[in-house]
């Protein structure tokens, strides 16, 4: 597995709201995705008004080899299942960098964080120094932080791959490839998410083939 060294709770329905539209999110989804109060920071509700309601969290039939309790991470079709038993996985939308794009392999989570400081990467501050340079030595944690309320670190043969999977401040960009970061999560999902899988939950990262000919993503 190529190394990536430029990257940076609740129940579920099971049951699939019908006719969802992106101006009118149906009452589950809205209930889903709705305030957390008893944040250490408050988070409000998630605009969901722009993200394509086939990336909003549902549990689906989903046939692979892996465990019941593997992250299955998408990046083609961005997508993360966290698969279940008897064929069913849960779903849920992702937004990918560019350097996420090219990440692909086996690893575990190594380590879980509530409301993590970020730290930008080197390679982060040269290609955007105006933004990234001001946090070199770490932002807190806090509703500005973009890597949200949790945090899974991925490790590889138990190094950290510098690869996360986290929240977002920008809703919008769920579906999206983005111009930095790993796998990033609507806040109220990776809530759920990291309610649901321990430190060592092993972690599949499928190839995207479509990047070897047509070359990296990039947002607008």
């Amino acid at each position: 597995m190529t190394m990536l060294a430029s990257a940076l709770a609740g129940c579920i329905s099971t049951q699939t709201p019908q006719n969802a539209d992106l101006k009118s999110p149906h009452p589950t989804y809205v209930a889903m995705y709705g305030p957390r109060p008893d944040e250490k920071f408050p988070l409000p509700a998630t605009d969901i008004s722009s993200v394509d309601p086939q990336f909003l969290r549902q549990e689906v039939a989903y046939n692979t080899s892996e465990r019941p309790g593997t992250i299955v991470v998408d990046t083609a079709n961005r997508y993360l299942y966290l698969v279940r038993e008897n064929g069913r996985a849960i779903r849920y939308g992702i937004g990918v960098g560019a350097e996420g794009m090219k990440w692909a392999g086996r690893a575990e989570v190594g380590r879980k964080a509530e409301w993590p400081r970020w730290t930008p990467t080197a390679a982060m501050i040269k290609r955007d120094p105006e933004r990234n340079r001001p946090w070199a030595n770490g932002m807190p944690p806090g509703p500005n932080n973009p890597l949200g309320p949790r945090a899974l670190y991925l490790f590889q043969n138990g190094r950290d791959t510098l690869y996360r999977i986290h929240g977002t401040t920008e809703p919008h960009t769920i579906g999206e490839a983005v111009s930095s970061g790993c796998i990033r999560m609507l806040n109220p999902d990776i809530l759920d998410l990291y309610s649901r899988v321990p430190v060592s939950s092993p972690v599949v990262v499928l190839p995207d083939t479509r990047t070897a000919d047509m070359g990296v993503e990039q947002s607008s």
